[in-house]
């Protein structure tokens, strides 16, 4: 038997372990799981955002994703250590129900799933946004509809197919990408601009709470590490695995995204202001168009729209799909969404739902990304508090662990960063992401009234006693979850 075969084996042993059949295709590489992550994030993500986070930081732009970056470690390093312990599907979900209990599992899915639901919709707009600036004749509505459906169906083919298709995405996006450096690079030289320390700090525009408004959007471009954790069923050394494509991802695209969005803002006047609509979105296309050639505005438009986002777009309807199947294999959502398909093995009926979600917000949202991108980020933001509360209480609270910076220090100040940042967003975000959690209680609450269990042992085949996880800092087996009827 090979080594991937051992690795699957053990794996699978432990989702069983855990309540669980396999059911997935355990298929998926450490590459495979590395590619997939990049994709998610996509190497050029600040593009379609660059505007946005321009305007929110006073041009700081470098700033604001190098500390989005900093809260984002802290975050990932939880994910590296719930992976694993717990390598299921579910992601922050999964997490924090056995972390904390089920109650609040259900309410950190509940929450994320408000990130989940409208990335892929949100998605669509950034690609519809940037196609109807090249074809205008052709309305959003319809490109959203196309990029929709079309991503779906890949989904829908398999895991092994998407992940052959995420590989020629990656690279057209990482050559686009070099081009553009090359070219920044030789027109600094030619005196079109100049290096400067303002895209990373300018004493006459910098303000804590200028920088950290900004980071829910920028948080948006590192939402994707999460994503790589719903993987945890599909790659073939389980938690493992997706622990440390966790971390690759993270080194990586924070490299690339403060060098772009540095390159970039060295061609902008201090002191611009993007006027909202086409100039805040189309901002970084046009300073390609004006600095480099239109040919090559042309070229990162189509990269963006057409290879970037929608590699994106195929990425988060396959990902969101994954938090769907889990919530409902646990009960939590409709039975009918936890249906696999025999032949492809990936959550088909789920994959359809967030399909038809997708199309109905990005029709309705398509005039206003801002509030859709701030209302993701929320969504994100607090499943990712309830993700360090989970790791204090499960390494810390429960198997009293001995490893200090990883299950004390970092989710106290990941959990610190992401609330000073969650408070300084945008207010109709927080609002509106109230309002949904503040239903999620509601359910919950419901649930538990009618006696409706919110534990997975529910499930048809699922274990009848409380999973165990192995404590890597003590090497003893230790309850994770106690039984709620």
């Amino acid at each position: 038997m090979s080594s991937n075969d051992d690795s699957g084996t053990s794996a699978n042993a432990e989702l069983e372990r855990l309540g669980y059949d396999p059911e997935l295709k355990r298929a998926m590489s450490l590459a495979d799981v590395v590619i997939f992550g990049l994709i998610y994030m996509v190497p050029i993500a600040p593009i379609a955002v660059f505007g946005i986070v321009y305007n929110f930081s006073a041009g700081a732009v470098g700033l604001v994703y190098l500390v989005a970056a900093i809260a984002m470690v802290f975050s990932a390093v939880s994910y590296r250590e719930m992976a694993r312990t717990f390598p299921i599907a579910g992601s922050v979900y999964s997490y924090v129900r056995y972390g904390v209990n089920q109650f609040v599992g259900f309410i950190s899915g509940w929450a994320i799933l408000l990130d989940y639901l409208l990335m892929p919709a949100l998605l669509s707009v950034f690609a519809a946004s940037a196609m109807v600036s090249l074809v205008p004749s052709l309305p959003a509505w319809v490109w959203i509809i196309v990029f929709v459906v079309v991503t779906a169906s890949i989904n829908l083919r398999g895991i092994t197919f998407t992940a052959s298709m995420n590989k020629i995405f990656l690279v057209i996006q990482l050559v686009v990408l070099a081009v553009f450096c090359v070219w920044a690079l030789v027109a600094v030289a030619q005196g079109k601009g100049h290096f400067s320390f303002d895209p990373i700090f300018s004493s006459n525009t910098f303000t804590w709470s200028v920088v950290f408004g900004a980071i829910p959007i920028a948080a948006l471009s590192f939402c994707g590490f999460d994503g790589i954790s719903t993987l945890n069923e599909e790659a073939k050394g389980g938690g493992k695995t997706v622990a440390r494509a966790t971390m690759i991802v993270l080194w990586i695209c924070t490299a690339l995204f403060v060098l772009q969005v540095y390159l970039a803002a060295i061609f902008v006047p201090n002191g611009t202001v993007f006027a909202d609509g086409d100039d805040t979105n189309n901002a970084f296309y046009n300073i390609t168009g004006q600095v480099m050639a239109n040919w090559f505005q042309i070229v990162v438009t189509l990269t963006t729209a057409l290879i970037a986002l929608f590699a994106n777009i195929v990425a988060s309807n396959g990902i969101s799909s994954r938090l769907v199947f889990s919530m409902a294999r646990d009960r939590q959502l409709p039975k009918f969404l936890a249906k696999v398909n025999s032949k492809t093995q990936v959550p088909a009926n789920a994959m359809i739902f967030i399909m038809a979600v997708s199309l109905a917000v990005g029709i309705f949202g398509i005039e206003n990304p801002a509030l859709l991108t701030s209302l993701v980020t929320f969504g994100a933001l607090t499943a990712y508090i309830m993700l360090h509360i989970s790791v204090l209480v499960h390494f810390g609270g429960r198997l009293r662990s001995r490893k200090i910076f990883a299950h004390y220090v970092s989710p106290i100040l990941g959990a610190a960063v992401l609330i000073y940042a969650l408070w300084s967003g945008s207010f109709n975000a927080k609002l509106v992401g109230l309002i949904w959690l503040g239903i999620g209680v509601l359910i919950a609450v419901y649930f538990r009234a009618t006696g409706r269990s919110l534990a997975q042992s529910d499930i048809d085949g699922a274990s009848d006693t409380p999973p165990t996880a192995v404590d890597e800092s003590h090497g003893t087996p230790v309850v994770t979850a106690e039984k709620e009827r």
